[in-house]
């Protein structure tokens, strides 16, 4: 099967995309927990144009969390090519982590996504809600297969019925489910 060349949403109205948006399905990241749930981001656009973002996940029933920034990899480009950077471990944010965010597909309503990279390890179908129509996410995969991801990979997402809010949970205040996620665990 042959793959089509992988492209990205022109002309992301920034402003409608910012808010909050669950975690349908990903592949696996060594940066987050192996028995993450509940996972959402939150993104919030700057004064400089720049957008903070707030990934936060639910583990053994403490909320951790992680906020980084999100900004153009070309300022002049109409392409949903952004650069997303975070600190490690979050509890001593020493060590810069960069990496691809490109919206490759979002609905004209701006309620799901599909979201990648152009080395294709890392891939995430987000909605507004915390459940997408399983019609509209095999869409989604299909999308995501035409352009040569190895869908197979995907890991839906547990979300609760309703969502947990931050501000309801206990906080994993020392990072643990971080370095848990890297060993494994």
């Amino acid at each position: 099967m042959t793959t089509k060349e992988m492209e990205v949403v022109r002309n992301l109205d920034v402003e409608r995309y910012m808010g909050r948006w669950y975690e349908i399905a990903s592949f696996p990241s060594r940066n987050q927990p192996k028995d993450g749930e509940n996972t959402r981001a939150t993104y919030t656009l700057n004064p400089d144009g720049t957008v903070h973002v707030l990934n936060e996940t639910w583990s053994g029933g403490k909320r951790g969390s992680i906020e980084g920034t999100a900004y153009k990899v070309d300022p002049k480009s109409d392409e949903a090519k952004l650069k997303v950077k975070f600190y490690l471990p979050p509890f001593l944010p020493i060590i810069p982590i960069t990496g691809d965010y490109w919206v490759l597909y979002i609905d004209h309503d701006y309620q799901y996504a599909l979201i990648g990279q152009p080395s294709k390890k890392y891939l995430w179908i987000l909605c507004r809600q915390p459940h997408l129509d399983e019609g509209i996410y095999n869409q989604l995969v299909e999308k995501a297969k035409e352009v040569g991801y190895d869908v197979s990979k995907l890991h839906k997402t547990p979300q609760a019925d309703p969502p947990p809010e931050s501000e309801d949970a206990p906080k994993d205040t020392k990072g643990i489910w971080w370095l848990k996620s890297i060993f494994g665990k």
